[in-house]
């Protein structure tokens, strides 16, 4: 089923119109009903009772997101919300790591006496923990520096920021912020490919994957790096949604 996105937004937000100085416009965008004036809605080109939202030239007129414009914002908008919860839980990563590293000999301590105890439990089970690659690891962890683990942690927020500014921007659909994520994003491939090398999961390869669609979508959707015309091209989109061009999705004829 094919979404309207015109009348869904409007739903949502409500219709936008405008009385145009021209007469030849403001007639046809215009007429009167037993209830009172009507005005043809910018975005989904419905008849709006009541008085226009604004009026002036016709170039003033509000360029309001439309079609295939407000299918991209929804898309991006998507990509926010995952950079947003991803930013967070990065950000309980590093303040982990922090307490951690505050910590390190006490939760050793700890680790290594419930060690203990769950040893002969895995052990009846036929699972040894002293060759357990998780144990492994978290072993490894305690022999790292104080130093050590507060780089990781700045290093850690660093990226949880990046992550919350790209989720900012994108929500506003800031171009700066599209630039920013395609190549945050793509620097970043080539380190999800190394780790793919050296061990396969389904969640990697989905989020490899989704890594890719997002840069390939948004350089090319928005026409970053002069894709497709570049940014002349792009604002001659974002203008597409004259008048005029409302008036002949509505069926009238221009």
């Amino acid at each position: 089923m094919k979404i309207d996105w015109d009348r869904r937004t409007c739903a949502k937000k409500g219709h936008v119109t405008y009385a145009p100085d021209d007469p030849r416009l403001r007639l046809r965008l215009h007429a009167e009903t037993a209830l009172g004036d009507v005005w043809r809605c910018l975005r989904c080109g419905d008849f709006v009772l009541g008085e226009p939202h604004g009026s002036g030239p016709a170039d003033d007129a509000p360029l309001v997101p439309r079609g295939k414009v407000l299918r991209d914002l929804f898309i991006l908008r998507f990509l926010a919300i995952e950079r947003a919860v991803r930013g967070v839980f990065i950000v309980l990563v590093a303040v982990a790591v922090w307490k951690f590293s505050n910590s390190q000999d006490s939760v050793r301590r700890l680790f290594n006496e419930n060690l203990d105890v769950f040893r002969p439990v895995f052990r009846h089970f036929h699972y040894d923990l002293d060759h357990s690659p998780v144990v492994g690891s978290i072993q490894k962890a305690f022999g790292y520096k104080h130093s050590t683990l507060l780089l990781v942690a700045a290093l850690l927020l660093a990226y949880a920021l990046i992550e919350l500014v790209e989720a900012g921007g994108l929500w506003y659909a800031k171009r700066w912020a599209e630039y920013l994520t395609v190549v945050a994003t793509a620097a970043f491939l080539p380190l999800e490919i190394y780790e793919l090398t050296e061990k396969v999961s389904y969640l990697k390869i989905v989020t490899l994957v989704l890594n890719i669609l997002a840069v390939l979508y948004i350089a090319l959707a928005k026409r970053l790096f002069g894709l497709r015309g570049g940014r002349r091209k792009f604002e001659e989109e974002r203008h597409s949604a004259s008048l005029m061009e409302v008036e002949e999705s509505a069926g009238v004829a221009v």
